[in-house]
């Protein structure tokens, strides 16, 4: 048994039978577009976290603002 009740072979049946429909090239192509579409979302999702990172850090968690100014 293979994934969910798919064995091996009809996993490598449907893979031979997408080649041959879409061929080589157009998969290739749909994989690197794949990744390069990944890795733009990896590097906007660090960037975001970076740019929250400041703003944490400018005012740190149990500091209340509030009592600063009432003084």
């Amino acid at each position: 048994m293979g994934i969910g009740g798919i064995s091996v072979w009809q996993l490598l049946i449907v893979l031979a039978i997408v080649i041959m429909l879409f061929g080589t090239k157009r998969l290739r192509t749909l994989g690197s577009d794949l990744g390069s579409a990944v890795k733009g979302f990896r590097k906007s999702m660090s960037d975001e976290s970076a740019a929250e990172k400041p703003a944490d850090d400018a005012a740190p968690p149990g500091s209340d603002n509030s009592e600063n100014q009432h003084k």
